[in-house]
Formats: C-alpha cells, structure tokens, sequence
C-alpha cells in the first residue's frame, strides 16, 4: 500500500469537500480501492499507486474547473473524477494540444505552428533542438514538455540545465552560497515551473530532487537515465560542453535543447557548440531540428519588430 498527501491549491476546503462533506462522501465512493483522508487543506491517500495516480489527475482537473467557473457540484465531480474516457474539463474536451494544467487552472499548450512542432516531435524523437530568437516559447514549452511527462509518469525526473556564465561557468566572484550563485541564471526556469506546478508540490519537488536545476558543469561524469533534460541556453555551450551534455543521455530518457544563435556570449575564439550541432548531427535518426522566428513570439508585439529590425541589420552587415 502506498499514500501520497496533495493539497488543495485554488478553493477552500468547505468549497472543495462540500457541506457536511458531501462532495468528498462523493469522491470516496467513486474511488472504492481508495481511503480518503481530509486534514485541512489536505488530502492523504492510502491504496495502490495506479489508483492514487488516477485520483490524482482527475482532483487536478477538478481545481482547474473551480479556478473557471468558481464553485464545484456533484455533476460535475461525477463527470471530472469519472471514467478516463470522459475527460472533460469546464465543459471543454482535454485535447491533445493542451501540454498540462497550470497554477490557478492556467491551460499551458502549444500556441504557435512551431511551437507544436516541438510539442510533435518531442513525441518522435528522443532528442530536439529549438533554435530560434527571444520570445519564442522555446523554454516554456519545453519546461512543459517535462512536467508533462513527469505528470503522466512517463519518467522520474526533471533535470534543467544552462551555461551559468557564458562558457567558462565562473562562479566563485559571486557573493553567497552555490544556490544563491547559481538562482540569478536559473531564474527563467524556476519561472515557468512555478507557472505549471502548485507552489508546495513544485518544493517538494526540489528537495527530493525530482526536479533538479544546476549548471552545466555539473551535468559531467553522470549518466541520465528516465529522466526529462533540457539544456537551456545552449548558444553559450562549446562543442566540448554540448558534447558532454548530449553524451549523458541514458536509457528511456528525454533531451530537449534550446538556444538562440543570434545571442552567443562566448568569447570571440570560442565557437558556440549549438551552432557547429546543426552541421554535425543532421540527418541522425531519432534527433530533430525545429527552428521558431519571430512568427513565434508570444511576449509583447514589440518584441516581434525588435527581432525583425536585428535580423534586417544582420543581413545587411554580413
């Protein structure tokens, strides 16, 4: 027998339990295999781990359909908590474009032609590059990518990495412990896993080190087995360090790798090892390309005209 504790993210107790704890009497009786234990603004389950897993979900779900329409009824705990077959979120299917269900019932999905390239080939191969400018949802649907297959059990771990200083990772200048060195970069990704996971599971997340985010220095010697990676930033990667990163790769895992070669901070004589990846390993069965532009921006609409005024410079210098 196994028990997991979840907590409730969006609503109250009262408002999730129901009066006189009718919508939990409701739950418990649609999960028989299941004991059931309100504590708070907690739930402890007891039973085997598919059928936690399961209950799991679907109670995601139902916060999502409170976060929408701002109250929960018997219908729809029988309709969200129900049968697999009938997954139904605030009345709207669960398709396939939608990668998870975010904090505060944010849908996280694909928004643009390349960005669901990714999300496809991420299906397809075992290895992705994302190449493309700032803005275009590289990072973000890759992190969602992860958390998505986290969620669905499909591996164990989350490993995020970066370059922490351009190339030559030098840290020891910074004031403060490794953590307090290393936040400032990592930053981004703690953005976007705080946008996709509850604020306790995501910490419980870190301290037992589901969810891993370290420099890339620290990614040598290792072997990735069962585990979601994604090297972040890679345009501040040497070919060694690329290398290295890709070579980690063990059984039943998952590689995503982003960057933005318009953007290299490494010194003039090193060459950025995102750039030199697109010549060396093309063509390689199990590894794909998806390359976002300015198309892709989901950030101000601005952004999209700084992009494309850069690009019109470069062309012309070169």
């Amino acid at each position: 027998m196994t028990d997991r504790v979840i907590q409730i993210e969006v609503a109250s107790p009262l408002e999730v339990f129901g009066p006189a704890d009718v919508f939990l009497t409701q739950m418990q009786n649609m999960y028989p295999k299941l004991k059931i234990v309100a504590r708070g603004e907690f739930l402890k389950l007891f039973g085997d781990i598919d059928e936690i897993t399961r209950f799991e979900n679907r109670f995601d779900l139902l916060q999502v359909h409170f976060e929408r329409f701002g109250k929960i009824n018997e219908e729809a705990i029988s309709q969200i908590m129900g049968d697999d077959e009938n997954d139904v979120v605030a009345g709207q299917p669960v398709g396939e474009d939608i990668l998870v269900f975010g904090r505060y019932g944010k849908v996280i999905k694909a928004m643009t032609p390349n960005q669901k390239k990714m999300v496809s080939s991420s299906v397809n191969n075992e290895l992705v590059f994302a190449i493309g400018p700032a803005g275009t949802g590289k990072t973000y649907t890759a992190v969602a990518l992860a958390v998505r297959a986290l969620k669905n059990k499909e591996v164990r771990k989350i490993i995020l990495t970066r370059p922490a200083i351009e190339a030559g990772e030098s840290l020891g200048f910074l004031p403060g412990d490794m953590k307090e060195k290393l936040d400032p970069y990592m930053q981004p990704l703690y953005d976007a896993l705080r946008d996709m996971l509850p604020t306790q599971k995501f910490l419980s997340y870190l301290e037992d080190e589901t969810i891993e985010i370290a420099p890339l220095a620290f990614m040598r010697g290792r072997t990735l087995s069962n585990v979601y990676a994604i090297l972040d930033e890679a345009q501040n990667a040497t070919e060694g360090q690329l290398k290295m990163f890709l070579t980690r790769m063990g059984k039943s895992s998952k590689f995503i790798v982003t960057g933005d070669i318009t953007q290299i901070d490494l010194p003039r004589k090193q060459q950025s090892g995102l750039f030199q990846a697109q010549n060396i390993l093309k063509g390689i069965n199990g590894i794909d390309f998806i390359y976002l532009d300015g198309g892709d921006v989901v950030r101000h609409k601005l952004v999209t005209k700084i992009i494309e005024a850069y690009s019109k410079t470069e062309d012309q210098s070169s």
